[in-house]
């Protein structure tokens, strides 16, 4: 039997639809549940606020690809605006637009949340089987050395050259023809997104997706949730033009995302005792630019292909990071080193000699750190508050000198800190007054691609937003399947832990119906 996908502009009327599950995002964590629910025969529907695009959509050109393909048309930041929020929005999520690198859940944070959160049936072994299905799904493997751009060989040389640990990443690519374009859709659906993989597998096997539909409240009847109430959208403003859809189901899946799914459950009064929204973590990246005499012609090739992980276990008490690199299209360059001007002219004129390697903070692991926390504005929007504690300012401080150093053994000339009075480097001299500028929330560009938490798995009902088998606690039949589970940040990029876990949740949903 085969599904079908229905776009906004194709419903002209209000729409009552009855399933077995009905699942709210398509995104990592919901589209390898749905694949996994149609495999055991059950009625799925699927709604997601984001339109439907396929590899004729995807022009390579970032002033077309952020409207829309991103969550706020490519401007979603905290409240403050001290951190940009990279989010993807549309039907397969941020799998659209991620980096594809891969990395399976670290023990180490797996233990973390065992003994620290009780989070039960998560360990190595029992999520072995889960990683090694979606890598075979989706053809996830180390990408070669010998094809790694310059922008990544030059975060493998300068460790190297250090004495650090660097290695090749995994990727969810087939028929990779190395565009190094990822952050705007496959055009040639070499990325193993979930529009062309698991979506495509569920929608096959009779799944119903409507595109362009925003969720906008779960109604619930005791311990019961009786209907998901949805607004279809306009796809060129974003908002709602006119038919509503209803969705009764068995059972409902949120998994909308760490940020989207919290304000969704926050919406609909489900605010798990005062839990839902809080200890959001987000890996706040920083950075700066190094430049090279030869060309590094960084926005070509494999977007992030060597990784370091060097500093991510930290001495007690104090913030780990992990290093990895960043595309330099020309907006995405703009949007990190927020110049204007003339300073972004000059800036950008050097783009092909430019290097750029990321810091990413990994939050979430000390005992008094809370994260950032999700709430709604008084027209119902999401908002994120995240607080720069003193141990994430000495991270960024660290990890700043870290990228110098790094980018100086490789070879660069000229290195810039992108403060808001920048400082330049030409050589280790320099390092004592990069160490002593000013960091913090609003003293340099941070962002972040990685989203978690905001709905909490663990083992304490007083402390956790679901359990252990990802149900919502106190409500029968709902369940949430995204990064917002996770208790803490993981040290990795978190797309695969989200693939395995929506894999394992699969038996879980299942269940329920």
């Amino acid at each position: 039997m085969s599904g079908k996908i229905i776009q906004g502009r194709e419903i002209s009327a209000d729409q009552l639809l009855t399933c077995d599950v009905c699942v709210v995002g398509s995104g990592a964590g919901g589209a390898v549940l749905a694949a996994g629910l149609v495999e055991k025969g059950l009625n799925v529907v699927m709604l997601e606020a984001g339109g439907y695009h396929t590899k004729a959509d995807f022009d390579l050109q970032e002033g077309h690809a952020y409207p829309m393909l991103y969550q706020d048309r490519g401007t979603r930041g905290t409240a403050d605006q001290s951190i940009a929020v990279m989010q993807g929005r549309s039907v397969g999520g941020s799998t659209t637009v991620n980096w594809t690198t891969c990395f399976r859940t670290p023990e180490r944070i797996l233990k973390h949340w065992a003994d620290v959160h009780g989070v039960a049936g998560i360990d190595v072994a029992s999520m072995a089987p889960h990683f090694e299905a979606v890598e075979q799904r989706l053809s996830i493997a180390e990408w070669p050395l010998a094809r790694a751009n310059d922008n990544n060989r030059k975060l493998h040389d300068g460790a190297k050259k250090l004495g650090w640990q660097a290695e090749s990443t995994r990727r969810n690519v087939k028929g990779c023809v190395n565009s190094g374009y990822c952050g705007v859709g496959c055009p040639v659906d070499g990325k193993q997104a979930m529009h062309v993989t698991y979506i495509a597998d569920a929608v096959a096997g009779g799944m119903t997706l409507l595109a362009d539909c925003n969720v906008t409240t779960l109604e619930r009847t005791g311990n019961r949730i009786t209907a998901v109430h949805g607004v279809v959208l306009d796809r060129s403003s974003g908002r709602a033009r006119g038919p509503k859809v209803r969705v009764q189901a068995k059972v409902v899946v949120a998994s909308g995302g760490a940020l989207n799914t919290p304000a969704l459950l926050l919406r609909s009064g489900l605010d798990g005792g005062g839990l839902v929204g809080k200890r959001t973590f987000l890996h706040p990246v920083v950075t700066l630019l190094a430049i090279y005499k030869d060309k590094i012609n960084g926005f070509y090739g494999a977007p992030q292909s060597i990784s370091s992980h060097e500093f991510a276990v930290a001495k007690p008490g104090e913030m780990g990071f992990f290093l990895e690199t960043a595309p330099v299209q020309p907006m995405l360059m703009a949007q990190a080193a927020a110049m204007h001007g003339t300073k972004l002219t000059e800036t950008l004129a050097q783009l092909p000699h430019i290097g750029a390697v990321l810091a990413l903070a990994i939050d979430g692991l000390l005992p008094d750190e809370t994260g950032g926390t999700v709430t709604l504005r008084t027209d119902g929007r999401m908002k994120l508050d995240y607080a720069f504690t003193p141990a994430l300012t000495a991270t960024m401080r660290e990890a700043h000198v870290a990228i110098a150093r790094l980018h100086l053994a490789a070879g660069a000339t000229r290195l810039f800190s992108l403060h808001t009075e920048p400082l330049e480097i030409s050589d280790a001299s320099g390092l004592t007054a990069l160490a002593a500028k000013p960091y913090g929330a609003l003293k340099h560009p941070v962002f972040t691609a990685h989203q978690m938490g905001g709905c909490a798995m663990g083992g304490d009902p007083k402390a956790s937003v679901v359990d252990s088998e990802h149900r919502y606690r106190g409500v029968d039949n709902l369940f949430v399947v995204d990064g917002s589970v996770m208790p803490t940040s993981l040290g990795v990029n978190p797309s695969e832990t989200i693939y395995g876990m929506a894999h394992r949740a699969r038996a879980f949903v299942a269940a329920a119906v």
